[in-house]
């Protein structure tokens, strides 16, 4: 595996994006290491490290294989329903976290930057938030604002 990301989506039925400041959006998450169990523990630690949100629960999505034949590796794809929110903290100065951006579902694809694949994921990832919590993703009201 190279990478976990996590599609997280709140109780307005927003998912939340890291804002890098140039333009550039990414979903949250990381590679694994050692000591995690799980691709789920990769997820926890990197959006509680890199984004403060604690993820309440979290269910795989599916994988994207990437790399060479004979080193197969992948993208692995999770819903999460987000727990907390905490507030933003530096870890060392001049050290500034990327801005955590909510936005509907339906605008994540494009500010991604993966409009045909990303939208599927999109649709795939509210519908277990809808089926599984109960969260209102795909609602008109899913409004795009800054957590912090």
């Amino acid at each position: 595996m190279v990478r976990v990301d996590g599609w997280l989506v709140d109780y307005a039925g927003r998912v939340l994006l890291h804002d890098h400041g140039d333009g550039i959006y990414r979903l949250p998450g990381g590679t694994p290491d050692g000591a995690d169990t799980d691709v789920i523990a990769t997820l926890r630690r990197h959006v509680l490290a890199d984004a403060r949100v604690t993820i309440a629960e979290a269910v795989h999505l599916g994988y994207e294989a990437t790399g060479e034949p004979a080193q197969p590796k992948a993208l692995i794809s999770m819903v999460g329903r987000i727990g907390e929110i905490l507030p933003c903290r530096d870890d060392a100065p001049g050290h500034r976290h990327a801005r955590r951006l909510l936005t509907s579902l339906d605008a994540a694809p494009a500010l991604l930057g993966r409009r045909a694949f990303g939208a599927q994921q999109a649709v795939a990832a509210a519908l277990l938030a809808e089926s599984r919590w109960d969260l209102p993703a795909c609602s008109p009201l899913a409004f795009t604002t800054y957590a912090d």
